[in-house]
């Protein structure tokens, strides 16, 4: 019974892997509760989820939707940028909220000039007993 029901639903979804994934997710649903589509004829979940399919009582678009939905851990949730929040300055005085503020930069020959003053540590007494 559920080879043909197989056979059926490869012209709804197009890949076989997708197909068992969709259809393993639908069979989790009707084990969690969802209502049925169509007739249970004493079959069990899965058949149950192949045969909605197979007779387009359920969307296999809907339940990719749905799965991707349910394994993604983190849903990016679209929202308008929060506009820039003004820094306090270190005085706290409200006189001071218009002022720019100033940000040193430092080119990467400053950098290097100034990695190449540094010097080693200097190797200690307690060093050497190691």
């Amino acid at each position: 019974m559920a080879r043909v029901t197989v056979e059926d639903c490869i012209d709804k979804v197009d890949n076989r892997f997708e197909l068992v994934l969709v259809a393993s997710h639908r069979a989790r649903m009707l084990a969690a509760g969802a209502p049925i589509t169509i007739d249970r004829d004493r079959d069990k979940n899965p058949v149950v989820a192949l045969r909605e399919i197979a007779d387009a009582t359920v969307s296999p678009d809907d339940l990719k939707e749905d799965l991707i939905h349910s394994l993604q851990k983190y849903v990016e949730v679209d929202e308008p940028e929060p506009d820039a929040v003004p820094m306090i300055s270190a005085g706290g005085s409200a006189d001071s909220d218009d002022a720019p503020v100033a940000m040193d930069r430092m080119s990467e020959e400053d950098l290097l000039r100034g990695l190449e003053g540094l010097k080693p540590p200097e190797d200690t007494d307690d060093d050497e007993g190691l």
